[in-house]
């Protein structure tokens, strides 16, 4: 039986502390006019039943997209797994018929518009798993759908010292979704193509410029 979009919460990754960038939130630099992260919405929020933000620091500053915001219960910036966990806290709290959390970063503007559903396809059968979204060959743990019953586990783990996001989704086995690369202007990219420095970040703005200009 397929996970259905009311069975999904939305959590938009963005407790990093964006160091490559020269700190600050990477998903309110401009881009096209608009924060990167109303592109990441653009694409994001149709795909589940909700979303929340997570991010550390005052809630104020997101005010603008109306979305609630959690912050990691795991202090001391222990990495994206916190992340995870404070989406499936919010989750299991706010919107208890959810059954799992999809994940993605606020610095991937181009993630798939298909994501969600090809995840969470994955897990037909088998929704006790987690799922992680690949391209080229690479994963990417912070994209992914997770069963919201492990946040007991995977708050356990944390508290252990686990940090690494393999290092846990292994422990349930790990599943993975390849993403094909998109055409741009001639060129193929990364669908999870994300912004970690200001050189990357105008690579993005670019790109969806000119997928604006194409559509």
């Amino acid at each position: 039986m397929t996970i259905t979009k009311d069975e999904i919460t939305g959590v938009l990754l963005a407790g990093g502390q964006s160091r490559r960038m020269g700190g600050g939130d990477k998903g309110l630099r401009e881009m096209g006019g608009r924060p990167m992260l109303a592109h990441v919405l653009d694409r994001f929020s149709p795909q589940v039943a909700r979303v929340v933000l997570n991010a550390n620091g005052d809630p104020a500053r997101f005010a603008d997209f109306d979305l609630p915001v959690v912050a990691d219960s795991i202090t001391g910036n222990v990495g994206p797994l916190a992340g995870v966990l404070a989406g499936m806290r919010w989750s299991a709290e706010n919107a208890p018929s959810a059954t799992h959390i999809a994940t993605a970063s606020t610095d991937a503007p181009l993630i798939p518009q298909d994501l969600v559903a090809r995840l969470a396809a994955s897990l037909e059968g088998r929704p006790e798993r987690i799922t992680l979204a690949a391209s080229g060959g690479h994963k990417h743990p912070v994209i992914g759908l997770w069963p919201v019953a492990l946040a007991d586990d995977l708050e356990a783990a944390l508290n252990e010292g686990v940090r690494k996001v393999l290092h846990w989704t292994d422990r349930h086995g790990t599943l993975v979704v390849e993403f094909p690369f998109v055409g741009v202007a001639g060129a193929e990219i990364d669908p999870f193509f994300n912004a970690n420095t200001p050189e990357e970040f105008e690579e993005v703005a670019a790109l969806m410029s000119q997928l604006s200009a194409g559509s």
